[in-house]
């Protein structure tokens, strides 16, 4: 019984994460490990919309929920990292700026949005591929998550992003918007595929396929050669057939191990205003 009444002592946080087909997430288990070892009982919980069968148009029941409920901040992933910020009061730099919200803080009854994944990218980048040469990257998607990963991989000095998408639209916005942050010649987007793998230094695939429900490819793997590094956002399964066949291939490849880690540090100091461990918690995920 003591020890009960001791465990009420310590500070609460209660956060979720909103996606499609997240079951296999391991960033719940990411999230209350770290704080549990900060001494927080941390309680965070998968709201899956496919579970649920419901679509991103519940997002405002789910946000409203949310705050009636008591929670600190919720993560959107896939398919609803867009189509969040019409329902939000006010977006962090980065978040305007990408157009894409991955963190919602709930607070004082505001809904604040802001964007780790750009952060969470450049690091795990930083850290694994830090020596690639990157005057040409194709990126594949152009999706929430793939705007942030082009303005990291700009930041981080690649010369020109290649965006290719299967919406073409969607493409030409986020190439649109690279240009008039980053420069003219910075961003294109939809070449011919062959031709600017051909022409790269290195792919990134930043939508959903290699997931176990989307299997398969970005990239054909005729298109892949050992000069190319390939880099990949999918983290669960860990190992995405993109980067076995690259690895086949000869290429140097990063797994989005590092990126779902890291964007989750981030969200963390958002949630609990504490300054999470990064290297305890990439120690925690390869532990899963």
């Amino acid at each position: 019984m003591g020890e009960v009444a001791e465990s009420w002592k310590h500070p609460s946080v209660l956060a979720g994460l909103v996606g499609a087909g997240i079951q296999a997430s391991r960033t719940p288990a990411l999230h209350e490990r770290e704080g549990a070892e900060q001494g927080l009982r941390y309680v965070y919980k998968l709201i899956d919309l496919e579970a649920l069968s419901l679509d991103a148009g519940a997002l405002p029941e789910i946000l409203t929920a949310a705050q009636r409920f008591g929670f600190a901040g919720l993560n959107i992933t896939y398919p609803c990292k867009q189509t969040v910020i019409p329902l939000l009061d006010d977006l962090s730099p980065d978040a305007a700026s990408l157009g894409a919200v991955n963190t919602v803080v709930l607070k004082g009854g505001r809904r604040i949005g802001h964007n780790t994944d750009l952060w969470g990218f450049a690091e795990s980048f930083r850290r694994e591929l830090p020596d690639v040469r990157r005057d040409r990257v194709v990126q594949f998607g152009a999706g929430g998550a793939g705007a942030a990963v082009a303005h990291a991989l700009l930041s981080l000095g690649a010369g020109q992003v290649s965006i290719i998408d299967t919406h073409e639209e969607r493409a030409e916005d986020l190439a649109a918007t690279l240009r008039k942050r980053f420069g003219h010649n910075r961003a294109v987007s939809n070449p011919v595929l062959s031709e600017a793998v051909a022409g790269a230094d290195g792919v990134v695939n930043t939508t959903p396929v290699g997931m176990a429900k989307y299997p398969g490819m970005a990239v054909p793997s005729d298109l892949l050669r050992p000069e190319l590094w390939v880099a990949d956002i999918v983290y669960f399964p860990l190992e995405t057939e993109l980067l076995r066949e690259a690895r086949a291939h000869g290429c140097r490849t990063m797994a989005g191990g590092g990126m779902a880690v890291f964007q989750a540090v981030g969200a963390f100091r958002l949630f609990t205003g504490k300054e999470p461990n990064a290297a305890r918690m990439l120690r925690h995920f390869q532990e899963m």
